[in-house]
């Protein structure tokens, strides 16, 4: 569907793509991978025409479309939330208002008249258009997707410049996803989602008819979404046939087979060496050294990348004694002039607590964390402190608080005591702070290099209560799994905001939901509390639906249940027939896709040229039957479930 041929692109001296090449099929899932600032975001550009590279091209199928959502910067007003999603169904919007324009006149019209039967004609075409791109669903379309990602039906008739940055990326990705075009470019979805939007999207991407190519710093998210992995390393584009679960295992062996194959290539130049050290002023060994000195010169270096191990020691600073009672909250109620928060909430934080804090956007998690760290006044009720607590804490927008005028380095060093001055760097280096990085002012930085000097300096100070709200945004694979490591070996007492569930599930013993002004405590880890409140909602729709079945069961005669049990099973026959037989096609093309992933596994697959284009012609054909052949299946299947269910059984 898109080819990527060739593309370089260099700023000044830093070489970001050294003519890389790619192809991306019609039904493509996949993750783009790498540290921060090797180039993910400029890729996507480059794919989204925003971008000129300095050499390369971009060859894509025709009549195929591309949509692209940026991590930030969108932003709409002065239309109702609605209205303006609404917008990306314009095509549809403006079909419909032509249609309604034309039975207007057409009442005004002469129906003998040549002009009227033409007319008439159009607005038929019209019509079919309509009933093709299912116009009648338009509005359960927009209100569907909103509603997954987070918005009320109250929030449908508010002014768009009402909502805030990270709603605004909402309003921006609901229009994308309407649109539904060929390839989604998605840099960094889920970083103002919460896990119940998460979860939505993800459900919403598995069943997405287009390709996706998204970059994302959330493994879960990743590991859920995509089958295949593009990693940029070395200013090159790496392929991997899976997700980054996958790709990481992949990578790291093939990195250590590289590295034992050029520590044996140096010990064998290491002998040749010396041999001709010793043997090319001989008489008699003279032609074996120089023989040997051109083998030398012929030879391939391998080049085995060095392991970084930048701050992978990093540890917090031992924590303080505190009571065992560390923070307490007694009938606490938090409004917002008429919003209410909380209402007669109790809660207590005992020493070493390991507790997430999730729910969805707009509960009121922040408003919890800042009355915890005592940062937020209480409308009504106590908040109180345990013995010897010091509480550290990270709000979203702590990097507010930096001075401007200091860099990196001086920062960190103003607040570092003690045995934190010993580890400044390595702390700087977890956080992407390297080389002459760490004089930069902090005036120049970006808006997430603020954020992640706020969380270093934070980690300095000494304390027993750490409580974090949203700690991963900005921070790259290593950088979370450093940060993870330490907060993994803190002894201290913990609460963590956060909607990476890869990242909380090792960390957290206990987590606490905030939903609806109210807050329930599941005692396990994130994958635990998913787990339940899955149950739940299973429960919910099994309650509905036996209650639905319940309405419809009437006492029947046996003998007039016999009959339609038959009449039932008459008309079932068939369609478990073809089920059968969809089921049979969905195994074939499912065992012919793994055979071309299998050879995709080589990464001379991608460089055949032509033969690569048609191979993966076949591939991509083979997914869109298989598609095909889901979606069938499912539709018979939904409709086996609608017959059995219609009638009792005998």
């Amino acid at each position: 569907m898109l080819e990527l041929d060739g593309i370089h692109l260099q700023y000044g001296p830093q070489l970001i793509f050294d003519h890389v090449s790619a192809i991306i099929g019609s039904h493509d899932r996949i993750g783009l991978v790498g540290l921060n600032g090797t180039g993910k975001s400029t890729l996507l550009k480059i794919i989204a025409g925003q971008i000129e590279p300095d050499a390369g091209r971009l060859t894509a199928a025709k009549g195929m479309t591309i949509g692209y959502l940026p991590q930030d910067g969108i932003e709409c007003h002065g239309q109702p939330l609605f209205s303006e999603v609404e917008q990306a169904l314009n095509h549809i919007v403006e079909l419909r208002a032509k249609v309604e324009q034309l039975s207007a006149r057409l009442a005004a019209m002469d129906q003998q008249a040549e002009e009227y039967h033409d007319a008439l004609l159009m607005l038929g075409d019209w019509e079919q258009q309509l009933d093709d791109a299912e116009a009648h669903k338009v509005k359960s379309r927009v209100e569907s997707v909103l509603l997954g990602l987070g918005f009320q039906m109250s929030d449908m008739t508010r002014d768009t410049g009402e909502f805030s940055g990270g709603w605004q990326m909402r309003i921006a990705l609901a229009k994308l996803l309407l649109r539904e075009p060929s390839l989604l470019l998605m840099d960094e979805p889920t970083n103002h989602l919460d896990i119940d939007s998460q979860r939505w999207l993800e459900d919403w991407l598995r069943r997405y008819r287009g390709a996706l190519l998204v970059v994302s710093h959330d493994r879960a998210f990743l590991d859920t979404v995509c089958t295949r992995t593009l990693s940029i390393h070395r200013s090159r584009l790496e392929n991997y046939t899976g997700n980054y679960s996958y790709f990481e295992k992949t990578a790291a062996a093939l990195r250590e087979q590289q590295r034992q194959a050029a520590e044996k290539q140096r010990r064998e130049i290491e002998k040749t060496q010396a041999f001709i050290d010793r043997f090319r002023f001989k008489a008699t060994k003279a032609s074996q050294a120089q023989s040997r000195i051109k083998a030398l010169e012929k030879i391939d270096r391998i080049e085995a990348e060095e392991e970084d191990h930048t701050a992978i020691a990093f540890r917090f600073p031992s924590p303080p004694a505190s009571g065992q009672v560390v923070l307490k909250l007694e009938n606490v109620s938090k409004f917002y002039g008429d919003l209410k928060v909380f209402e007669n909430v109790d809660f207590q934080l005992e020493r070493g607590e390991r507790i997430a804090i999730v729910g969805p956007n707009g509960a009121g998690k922040s408003t919890l964390v800042r009355i915890l760290a005592g940062t937020e006044p209480l409308t009504r009720g106590a908040r109180s402190e345990g013995l010897r607590v010091a509480i550290a804490h990270f709000a979203q927008h702590q990097a507010d608080e930096l001075d401007p005028s200091l860099d990196v380095f001086e920062t960190v060093n103003s607040v570092a005591t003690g045995e934190g001055k010993t580890r400044l760097r390595s702390l700087l280096g977890a956080f992407l702070f390297r080389g002459d990085a760490v004089f930069k002012k902090v005036a120049v930085l970006s808006g997430g290099e603020r954020n992640r000097l706020a969380l270093a300096r934070l980690l300095l100070r000494p304390f027993n209560c750490l409580i974090l709200d949203e700690p991963t945004n900005h921070l790259d694979m290593r950088s979370k799994a450093v940060l993870a490591d330490a907060i993994k070996h803190y002894e201290g007492t913990f609460i963590i905001v956060s909607h990476d569930r890869d990242f909380l599930d090792p960390l957290v013993t206990k987590v606490l939901e905030v939903r609806g002004g109210k807050m329930r405590v599941f005692h396990g880890n994130i994958s635990y509390y998913l787990e339940r409140t899955a149950e739940e909602q299973r429960a919910g729709a099994k309650e509905i639906s036996s209650a639905t079945v319940r309405e419809k069961s009437v006492d029947l005669d046996p003998r007039e249940r016999r009959r339609r049990t038959a009449e039932r099973n008459q008309r079932l026959a068939p369609l478990r027939k073809k089920a059968a037989a969809l089921e049979e096609e969905i195994a074939r093309l499912e065992t012919e896709i793994a055979a071309w992933e299998e050879k995709m596994a080589d990464p001379e697959f991608f460089k055949k040229g032509s033969d690569t284009r048609s191979a993966m012609d076949s591939y991509n054909a083979a997914k869109e039957n298989l598609d095909a052949a889901f979606a069938a299946w499912g539709e018979l299947t939904d409709a086996l479930a609608a017959e059995e269910n219609d009638t009792p059984p005998a």
